[in-house]
């Protein structure tokens, strides 16, 4: 018998789950839900992030939170800005940029806009 190794060279290492969104539809459907919307938007986009950058950046908690709680909400896009996205734009070989103060701010302004800015730069994965 013969053992032959598994080829693993065409397997990605972590798989990044789907999500992506028109952001159009992120902002519309924020509206009509009172942003309850945002909430599932959340621990969606706290997936692709942790997937993307191989560590947990942002746990469950913090994004269930974040959709109810407005200061954990800055937080959640602090974090995401921070540590998320430059992970994504470093995969697409992208120039890393640290945009966590603005989406810092407009998590706890308005959080509806920030998720539609988030939403355009997490298509450009796929």
């Amino acid at each position: 018998m013969e053992n032959k190794p598994e080829e693993t060279w065409n397997i990605p290492k972590n798989p990044i789950p789907i999500f992506k969104v028109d952001p159009v539809v992120v902002l519309i459907l924020s509206f009509l839900t009172c942003g309850l919307y945002l909430i599932y938007w959340n621990l969606k986009v706290s997936e692709v992030l942790n997937a993307v950058s191989e560590r947990e950046i942002i746990s469950s908690p913090i994004a269930i939170f974040a959709g109810c709680c407005y200061p954990i909400n800055g937080y959640f896009f602090y974090l995401a800005g921070k540590d998320g996205l430059p992970a994504t734009q470093r995969r697409l070989g992208l120039p890393v940029k640290d945009d966590s103060l603005l989406y810092l701010i407009l998590g706890l302004v308005f959080p509806m806009i920030a998720a539609m800015i988030m939403q355009s730069e997490i298509n450009k994965l796929y």
